[in-house]
């Protein structure tokens, strides 16, 4: 005779069953929710400092204070009610630079501008990392579970390939490879189409839009994961090729949907990249030092938790030149291939497998003549990436290959023939010895939190100078330090800021002169000369007695002519060398608040019928006296009587704009004090006490 339970402790209970059986029934959400718990602990002291705290470790120093400046782009051009542009004069102004040659993360800069307006750049970074981290595994466990693969099997490869060593490496300010949510939809779309599974209209317009997302976030992963599909569109055809000839028209419906809707909406872009301005060709690094050890596959870096001071000091040197992204560690890697010839018959384990292999054995680069990259370098589509790049998609080979095949084994499914057996006749302890081989093969990848450092701070006075220069709208300044490679913290305070409106000099991805792909080229010789200089001064490796003045001076009134340079603002104060040398060539400072001193920059007014510009003028002189001091600097020279000795040109009162239209702006151009528009290549004088400039959308 049982015992009834009271109407309030049954309903309690079958709530309780009901909660059971609808969460049993959705094992993605629960993932999902562990993937996040994992990235928020991976990021936790980023979250700590949320908004100021930056990682540690990143192969440029600069490559952080860069990231955060597109995202506070993408924002500050959403604010204004329109998308970014795609050519810009805000970096590397007056020349601009082509956001298209450079990974800008447009895309989910411009879906989180709420979140960079009200906590700035920073917490934007973080968000993003944190979302890189969980969306890119969730994106590869709903791959897998669309092809069969169980809950735990899925769960653990979407770990692997979301919470990589590859992708904990990106991390660091790749952000357009370690946000890879969109690469596994991608291949879900292009396996749906050639494999039949769904409608291959719906696939083709789905895919199009991926790859439209793909391409503002991050090109070089796009080619990455076109080569991945290619791989797979190829294993297929070849695994089954009598389904894959009646498969042919829905496979072209589908592929031509997908570029229907691409075209369209990335065409432009595309063009803006290709024929528009400041278009490029070669590639600016040397990919024959950008490919993986084989070492690097087998020794762990000091970010992960299991690594040795040999491993890690190996994974330093390696990181000085290239990054470091193919760890995947021998036990995971003897079990990927063990599952994968063993499994060989299975036409997914197959398939992945082949990617896994394909895709590492192009990561080593072209380190020797009979690896595939060295004679596959010169298609276009390889010649400007990063081969070292591709383990990460390499991974997600991996991760498919551990899923399925850790679900064969688990379940005997090649063991037995009847497939309604197959999980009967698998026993717990079968179960349970797959799951602690997957997890002791994987224990190695595990990571250590991220570590990190305090943002660079916005120097003290910032807005107050700026707001006292009152500069025009377009005016372009030089911010000491001057922002390159190793040093990008003025990138950073204009990304906190919005001030300067256009930056000279900055870390960037751009033509030089011959337009050939080069980082960081801001003009002639002469700016290079002058960062060397004016850095110099402010870090203190070098003193004002050990600075040639005369030819630092003669440098920084060239790269100023070339700039075209308004304003120039020092982070430093009265007394300093870097104040008494800016001071002596450009007078007493024009304002000063905080921790900042700054001067406004007057070019000499050139000679009434003078068809050169003062950039010209001022370039060939700069030529003139290098050559000039070589001479003297040579035995037996002696300078003429009556020779003018200097550090430079006079500056005489009132400032110089030039006229020539600079990329990415409207097509107005600037009116002379008499209303007429001046000709292309003249210079211009316009009063000092210009109107104060307007709110910007750029950085």
């Amino acid at each position: 005779m049982g015992i009834a339970l009271p109407a309030a402790q049954a309903g309690t209970a079958a709530r309780g069953r009901a909660a059971g059986r609808w969460i049993g029934g959705h094992p993605g959400l629960f993932v999902l929710c562990g993937y996040l718990a994992a990235a928020v602990a991976l990021d936790w002291r980023l979250w700590a400092q949320f908004g100021t705290a930056t990682p540690v470790g990143d192969p440029g120093p600069a490559d952080y204070d860069l990231m955060a400046w597109f995202v506070r782009y993408a924002a500050g051009a959403v604010a204004h009610g329109h998308l970014p542009a795609l050519v810009t004069p805000a970096l590397n102004a007056p020349r601009g630079i082509n956001l298209m040659w450079n990974n800008t993360v447009l895309f989910p800069g411009v879906a989180l501008t709420p979140v960079t307006l009200l906590a700035g750049p920073n917490a934007s970074l973080t968000v993003l990392t944190t979302l890189g981290y969980a969306g890119s595994a969730a994106a590869m466990y709903w791959l897998l579970r669309r092809y069969a693969a169980g809950p735990a099997a899925a769960a653990l490869g979407g770990l692997v390939f979301g919470f990589s060593p590859g992708m904990v490496d990106a991390a660091d300010s790749h952000y357009g490879m370690q946000f890879a949510v969109l690469a596994p939809l991608m291949v879900e779309a292009v396996a749906s189409i050639a494999t039949g599974r769904g409608r291959a209209l719906t696939a083709g317009i789905r895919l199009g839009l991926l790859a439209t997302a793909q391409l503002f976030t991050g090109e070089e992963l796009l080619s990455d994961t076109a080569i991945v599909c290619l791989l797979l569109v190829v294993v297929l055809a070849v695994s089954r090729p009598s389904a894959a000839l009646a498969r042919l028209g829905r496979t072209a419906l589908g592929l031509g949907a997908a570029v229907a809707v691409a075209v369209p909406l990335s065409g432009y872009a595309l063009w803006v990249q290709f024929r528009g301005p400041l278009t490029e060709h070669g590639d600016p690094w040397n990919i024959a030092s950008d490919g993986n050890g084989f070492g690097a596959f087998v020794n762990p870096q000091a970010g992960l938790l299991f690594h040795t001071a040999s491993s890690a000091a190996y994974a330093a040197y390696r990181a000085d030149s290239a990054e470091y992204a193919a760890y995947l560690g021998p036990p995971l890697l003897v079990l990927v291939a063990g599952l994968t010839l063993w499994y060989w018959r299975d036409p997914q384990v197959r398939a992945a497998g082949l990617v896994w292999l394909v895709m590492e054995a192009l990561s080593v680069g072209v380190n020797s003549w009979w690896l595939p990259f060295h004679w596959l370098q010169g298609l276009p589509l390889l010649r400007d990436m990063l081969p070292m790049r591709m383990s990460l998609l390499a991974d997600g080979g991996a991760a498919a290959v551990l899923a399925f095949g850790l679900d064969l084994a688990a379940t005997g499914r090649l063991a037995t023939g009847d497939p309604a057996t197959r999980s009967r006749r698998a026993g717990w302890w079968r179960r349970a010895a797959v799951a602690v081989v997957a997890l002791l093969a994987v224990l190695p990848l595990l990571p250590r939190p991220v570590p990190t450092i305090t943002g660079a701070p916005v120097p003290a006075g910032w807005n107050a100078v700026f707001a006292r220069l009152r500069l025009p709208p377009d005016a372009s300044v030089l911010v000491v330090p001057l922002p390159n490679s190793e040093q990008g913290e003025a990138m950073l305070w204009q990304a906190d800021t919005g001030q300067p409106a256009e930056l000279d000099a900055g870390w960037f991805l751009g033509p030089n002169a011959s337009g050939q792909a080069a980082p960081e080229y801001w003009g002639p010789f002469a700016t290079v000369r002058t960062m060397e200089c004016l850095n110099g001064l402010w870090q203190g490796t070098a003193t004002l007695s050990g600075v040639d003045h005369g030819t630092c001076a003669t440098y920084l009134w060239s790269a100023l002519a070339y700039w075209n340079t308004t304003a120039v603002v020092a982070d430093t104060v009265p007394g300093t060398p870097l104040a008494q040398f800016l001071t002596a060539q450009l007078g007493p400072p024009a304002a000063g608040a905080g921790h900042l001193l700054a001067w406004r920059a007057r070019l000499p007014v050139p000679a009434h019928g003078n068809q050169r510009t003062v950039r010209d003028d001022l370039l060939v002189s700069s030529e003139r006296a290098v050559v000039s001091r070589a001479r003297r600097a040579r035995p037996g020279f002696r300078r003429p009587a009556g020779a003018r000795t200097g550090h430079g040109p006079a500056a005489p009162a009132g400032r110089w704009s030039g006229c020539p239209r600079r990329p990415g702006r409207s097509g107005h151009r600037q009116r002379g004090p008499d209303g007429e528009r001046p000709r292309r290549g003249r210079l211009v004088r316009f009063p000092v006490s210009a109107e104060p400039g307007r709110p910007s959308s750029r950085p």
